[in-house]
């Protein structure tokens, strides 16, 4: 690691850190993934922040969500003006502190951002994926996951920390490699998907579909579906957020206007507001990789894939110390989706702790600054860590 630099918050930050890859499954070792599909090679792109102990007790496991990537904390270089995704929680002295701890992130199978997926060149055609890229699972991700680590020689996790579809594979870990994992930090998640989060998602897909310029998931050469893409990350970015975080930052507020257009124009910030997120999302994201992603999340099912329709019978496989996280405005995935986890973590015997964060901001929160989560956070990595070396 670099000397640590500074950024706008002035607090303290890793510092520059590079994204490093690594590939698999290369020829008849191509990796069989859970719909019975082959996909090889595959590579995955990773970050590594802080250093790792001689003994390789302090490994954390960053796990991203949906549109996120390995870069979850620091520059790439000294002027670089945005840090990574969660680095108000990775760096020296914070939540997840990297003066004590190893953190690795990777970039999940099926995603854009350094990691095989449905824009890859297929070797075999020497052309992108697109649809014929195969539908990839939340345990096809962390099974990746897991070959990444065993490279690295890494065979037990302190802890595994994710929110959202980064939390669905904090679950999967512990269930799927129960004697690799220690400890985890589930937060803003779920066991499986309610209707209405699936419903979302579909219209969103839907949205991308629709494009003329999707052609079928074949448009790497031509034009892309821009205008889908971006209205699926306006539905997406409704989700994330709550009646009282946009009631307070747009409320019925004009845009730059003293009266309506009478043309549909963006007269209200908020329509404003989305329009800007879906222009910038479609700046860095791939259309596919949105469809496939979203569609892992809505196959997962904790309790039918590992406990036979039981939430107990899935806990039951493992024995990692939990602190499971809500928040108060998250309609995505409300607090009784995770009340009803740690019910069933607690009937198998499990160490968990529960806590359920006042947050205005919907399920976005657990991204934002706060300092309870950064407490809490830190205080669960420190006993866990402290016990683990007893």
């Amino acid at each position: 690691m670099s000397e640590y630099i500074q950024h706008d918050r002035k607090s303290v930050s890793v510092g520059v850190v590079r994204k490093q890859y690594f590939t698999f499954a290369e020829g008849p070792k191509a990796m069989v993934l859970e719909s019975g599909a082959t996909l090889g090679p595959v590579t995955l792109a990773f970050e590594t922040f802080g250093r790792l102990s001689e003994k390789k007790d302090n490994v954390i496991l960053l796990l991203h969500a949906l549109s996120g990537d390995s870069h979850a904390a620091g520059y790439y270089h000294a002027e670089d003006p945005k840090p990574g995704w969660w680095d108000i929680m990775v760096g020296p002295g914070k939540g997840i502190d990297t003066n004590r701890y190893f953190v690795i992130c990777s970039n999940i199978l099926g995603s854009c951002m350094g990691s095989t997926g449905p824009s890859s060149v297929d070797p075999k055609t020497g052309r992108p994926y697109g649809l014929t890229f195969p539908v990839v699972t939340i345990g096809d991700m962390v099974r990746a996951q897991k070959a990444l680590l065993d490279h690295l020689g890494i065979e037990k996790i302190l802890c595994a920390v994710g929110g959202s579809i980064g939390g669905m594979q904090v679950l999967e870990w512990c269930v799927r490699y129960p004697e690799r994992v220690v400890s985890a930090i589930p937060l803003a998640t779920t066991t499986r998907h309610s209707a209405l989060a699936i419903a979302f998602n579909e219209v969103a897909r839907q949205a991308i579909m629709a494009d003329p310029n999707w052609n079928g998931g074949d448009y790497y050469s031509g034009t892309k579906p821009l205008h889908g893409l971006a209205v699926a990350r306006m539905i997406g970015h409704i989700t994330y957020l709550s009646d009282a975080s946009m009631r307070l930052k747009f409320g019925r507020r004009l845009q730059n206007k003293a009266d309506f257009s009478f043309n549909f124009d963006a007269d209200f910030q908020v329509e404003s507001y989305l329009r800007y997120q879906g222009t910038k999302f479609v700046e860095r994201f791939d259309a596919n990789s949105f469809l496939y992603i979203t569609k892992a999340a809505d196959y997962f099912d904790l309790e039918k894939q590992h406990g036979g329709g039981s939430a107990v019978g899935a806990f039951s496989k493992t024995k990692a110390k939990f602190l499971v996280v809500s928040f108060t405005s998250d309609w995505l995935y409300p607090t009784y989706q995770s009340r009803a986890m740690v019910q069933a973590m607690k009937k198998t015997g499990l160490d968990v702790s529960f806590c359920e964060i006042d947050a205005q901001w919907g399920h976005d929160a657990f991204l934002l600054p706060n300092e309870r989560l950064s407490a809490l956070v830190k205080g669960f990595l420190e006993r866990v860590h402290q016990e683990s070396r007893a």
